[in-house]
């Protein structure tokens, strides 16, 4: 402000001393567009009156105030002042409601996506979230954690669509989740459980015939399980891409052979939903991504390398390796992500950890 104050009044003071023939008070545009865009009205209305009062004072130096030249030149700078002023309203006006927008989503995403602790149980963990809409702070993805009466149980998934339009469907699984993940004893029946509830939600949200509304609204998910007691963990894939284990520097893809179908498609029984259980001892990792991260494209149309890039990072804990993978990202895409992003790693603890179950 103080520098576009100086450059206002050096005008009269410069024609003062110069010519007659030389004027230099169409100058006097430049700061007040300087004002207009990187202030506020109020000060863009300031900067408005002090150009038009060194006008003033630049015509009235020459005896030409009163001029046909002077007058235009006043009535040209009092319209273009105006214009700057509307323009810097509206602006204001914009990022007030992008402010508010940003409020509300981070509302929604402190009630939908509350954090994750940094220990639960047998387990220490970090997380990492990125909405793909530049005004939202959640997405189409979502996880959560459940501390069940042994285990600890979490879920991470990926609702079909991305940003804001795919919360109601978060919401519905989120909720089936934490509702159902202390009520069964079994990860199958929880599994059961959470297919039924989604199902069912889905249905009533979306007021659909039932044979169309589940081709498109599902949800791909993978259920997790780790006991407090056991070297192991229990894994249900919904159609979800496979967590990565890291077991001895070995980065090993935990391919599910007979995956669920995703939330809102699946009619499996309880008995059906059969847990892929593997070894998982203190020191081991895994990392649960959705596909913002593996679908990441470089400028040349390259998806993002997750097994190859975390297979250099296996002696890192969850939240290094979760910051070297949003950094490497980051710098693999050059830009904004184009799809919501959700990365978890967790490290298993020795917790009262009995043997491998045989």
């Amino acid at each position: 402000m103080a520098l576009w104050s100086v450059l206002i009044v050096a005008v009269p003071v410069a024609d003062w001393f110069l010519p007659p023939d030389i004027h230099l008070a169409h100058l006097l545009v430049v700061p007040l567009a300087l004002a207009a865009a990187f202030t506020d009205t109020r000060r863009t209305a300031v900067t408005a009156l002090l150009a038009l009062a060194a006008l003033v004072v630049a015509g009235a130096e020459r005896s030409a105030l009163t001029t046909e030249n002077v007058l235009v030149q006043l009535l040209s700078l009092m319209l273009f002042s105006a214009l700057l002023l509307i323009v810097t309203r509206l602006r204001e006006q914009h990022l007030r409601h992008l402010a508010r927008v940003r409020q509300v989503s981070e509302a929604a995403q402190s009630v939908l996506l509350r954090p994750l602790p940094q220990r639960a149980g047998a387990v220490s963990l970090a997380s990492t979230y990125v909405a793909a809409e530049t005004e939202a702070r959640i997405g189409g993805d979502l996880y959560a954690l459940v501390r069940a009466p042994g285990p600890t149980r979490l879920i991470i998934g990926d609702a079909r669509g991305k940003g804001l339009g795919a919360i109601g469907d978060i919401e519905t699984v989120l909720g089936a989740f934490r509702f159902n993940a202390h009520r069964h004893s079994t990860l199958s029946g929880l599994a059961s459980a959470l297919e039924s509830d989604v199902r069912w939600d889905l249905g009533e949200s979306h007021h659909g015939d039932p044979d169309d509304w589940p081709s498109e609204h599902f949800i791909t998910a993978a259920v997790l399980e780790i006991p407090d007691n056991q070297l192991c963990a229990r894994l249900i894939s919904f159609g979800h891409l496979p967590p990565l284990l890291l077991h001895g520097g070995q980065v090993t893809p935990l391919e599910v052979a007979a995956p669920a179908p995703p939330l809102g498609l699946g009619t499996l029984t309880e008995a059906e939903y059969a847990p892929l259980t593997f070894r998982f001892a203190p020191g081991d990792r895994l990392v649960l991504y959705t596909d913002g991260v593996t679908e990441a494209r470089d400028s040349r149309g390259n998806f993002y390398p997750l097994v190859e890039r975390v297979t250099a990072w296996t002696d890192q804990r969850p939240d290094e390796l979760v910051h070297s993978i949003g950094a490497d990202l980051r710098a693999h895409t050059g830009g904004p992500l184009a799809d919501d992003m959700a990365l978890i790693v967790l490290q298993r603890e020795g917790v009262r950890a009995r043997a491998w179950p045989r």
